[in-house]
C-alpha cells in the first residue's frame, strides 16, 4: 500500500509531478510489474514535464501579452499580403531568438501586426524563452514612474535578460529627450543578444525624424537594423473590412518572404 506520508513529503518538497505519477502507479497493476529503474524513470520524467509546464505558465504570465490566446497554430491567411504560413513558421522555427534579431511588422491599422507579434512571443515562451510586451506610446509614462521610484536600473537589467521584447505601435506619438535616451539603453542592451519585435505604421525611412535627436536616432537605428527581418502587411483591415494600403516600407535584403495572412481563428481581432 502506498505510504501517504511519502506523498505528503513529496508535495512538501514541491515534487507534485513525481507525487501524482507515484499515486497513479500505485493504482495501475501493470506498473507494479516494472522494475525499480523503469518506475523511477517514469516518475522523474513526469516531474520534468510538470516543471516545464509550470515554467511555461509563469513565462506567459510575465510576458503580459496583449493577445494572450494568440498562437501560431491559430493563424489563418486570407486577404492580407506580406506573409504566409511558410514565412511565419519559418521565422518562428529559425534561430532568430538566439541570434538576437530584430523583426519588424509594418502595415496600416487593423492588419493584425500586434496579434502576430504576440503569437511569436507566445511561441517563444512555449519553448522556454522569456518575453515581455511593451506598448511604445505608454512607455514614456512607465519609464517616468520607474525613474521616480528609483527602480529603472533594476528594470533595465531585467529587460536586458528577456529573450523577446515586443515594442508595439512604434512611431506613434512624440518622444521626449528622456524617453529617447532610455530607448537607446533598451536597444543597446539587446543588439545581437536578445530578440526584439517592432510593430509599426510609420515607414522606416521616417523613423529618424520621429526619434528626433539626430545622434540618438543614428545610434538606435544602427543597432536595430544590424540584423533585421522586415515584413510589410497590406490588405483588408480586421476592424473595418476595408482595404488599406500603407505607405511603402523598404524591404530588408535578408527577407524575401512574401504571401498572405488572414484573421486568426477564434482570437480577438486586433
Amino acid at each position: 500500500m502506498l505510504n501517504h506520508l511519502t506523498l505528503a513529503q513529496l508535495r512538501t518538497l514541491k515534487l507534485n509531478g513525481f507525487a501524482d505519477a507515484l499515486q497513479q502507479q500505485s493504482e495501475q497493476a501493470d506498473c507494479l510489474h516494472l522494475s525499480f529503474d523503469e518506475r523511477l524513470a517514469l516518475l522523474v520524467e513526469r516531474e520534468v514535464y510538470a516543471r516545464d509546464d509550470r515554467k511555461r505558465v509563469r513565462l506567459l504570465q510575465k510576458a503580459q501579452l496583449k493577445y494572450t490566446t494568440a498562437t501560431l497554430e491559430d493563424a489563418s491567411f486570407e486577404g492580407i499580403r506580406g506573409m504566409d504560413r511558410a514565412a511565419l513558421m519559418g521565422l518562428a522555427l529559425s534561430n532568430w531568438v538566439e541570434r538576437g534579431e530584430t523583426v519588424t511588422l509594418a502595415g496600416a491599422t487593423g492588419l493584425g501586426k500586434t496579434w502576430l507579434a504576440c503569437a511569436l512571443a507566445q511561441y517563444a515562451c512555449r519553448q522556454g524563452r522569456s518575453a515581455l510586451y511593451l506598448r511604445v506610446p505608454r512607455l514614456a509614462e512607465e519609464l517616468r514612474l520607474l525613474h521616480g521610484a528609483g527602480s529603472f536600473r533594476r528594470w533595465l537589467q531585467q529587460l536586458a535578460k528577456t529573450d523577446v521584447v515586443v515594442l508595439d505601435d512604434w512611431g506613434m506619438g512624440a518622444l521626449d529627450a528622456s524617453t529617447r535616451a532610455d530607448l537607446l539603453e533598451i536597444i543597446d542592451d539587446r543588439v545581437g543578444l536578445r530578440a526584439t519585435i517592432i510593430t509599426h505604421q510609420l515607414p522606416i525611412e521616417h523613423w529618424h525624424a520621429w526619434l528626433g535627436d539626430p545622434t540618438l536616432a543614428d545610434a538606435i537605428l544602427d543597432r536595430l537594423m544590424q540584423n533585421c527581418r522586415r515584413f510589410s502587411l497590406e490588405g483588408e483591415s480586421r476592424r473595418t473590412g476595408r482595404v488599406v494600403r500603407p505607405r511603402a516600407v523598404p524591404q530588408s535584403s535578408n527577407n524575401d518572404l512574401q504571401g498572405d495572412i488572414e484573421t486568426p481563428k477564434g482570437a480577438a481581432k486586433p
